[in-house]
């Protein structure tokens, strides 16, 4: 194992040294936090983005991390405590708010160590599970929550009906 690690080429060890350094977000980091929402949830203008943020970061129940490349915003996650997270026995509940990488920086394991955070952030405040959920259109987002070890809870199908007052 040893001697097999040794003989990696100049390109692998390049590859195993760029690894995505993963930081709380604040509001510092507003400016490129944003952006990348923007690329997540794009029904929302980046000012809309930038003030959700802002009310968002003043609650102690909402977190946020960003991964880097060499100092190069690449992705994000967001937490929340929930009170409530259907398939989740506990309550309240860490729930993954959002995740979003990089096109070009995506299978590069930049997705598994937001989702690690996140985690750590959980475990240290006594949880045992994580909540998230997906759009049922969104094949991609679901193969992603599988590789990154969640279990499928439920598929639901949510109506409303508008009420004249």
């Amino acid at each position: 194992m040893i001697r097999a690690m040794s003989q990696a080429t100049s390109s692998e060890d390049a590859l195993a040294s760029v690894r995505p350094v993963i930081t709380p977000a604040n509001l510092a980091d507003l400016a490129e936090w944003t952006e990348m929402r923007a690329q997540l949830w794009p029904e929302m203008s980046e000012p809309e983005q930038g003030e959700e943020l802002q009310e968002l970061l003043d609650k102690d129940r909402y977190c946020g991390w960003i991964a880097r490349l060499e100092g190069r915003p690449v992705g994000f996650a967001e937490a929340s405590l929930r009170p409530y997270a259907n398939g989740c026995e506990g309550r309240p509940v860490p729930f993954l708010e959002g995740v979003w990488v990089d096109p070009l920086e995506r299978n590069q394991g930049i997705g598994q160590a937001l989702i690690q955070a996140i985690e750590a952030w959980a475990v240290a405040l006594g949880y045992e599970e994580l909540g998230s959920d997906v759009d049922i259109a969104n094949l991609i987002s679901q193969a992603a929550h599988q590789a990154w070890g969640f279990d499928e809870q439920e598929t639901v199908v949510y109506y409303r009906r508008r009420l004249k007052p």
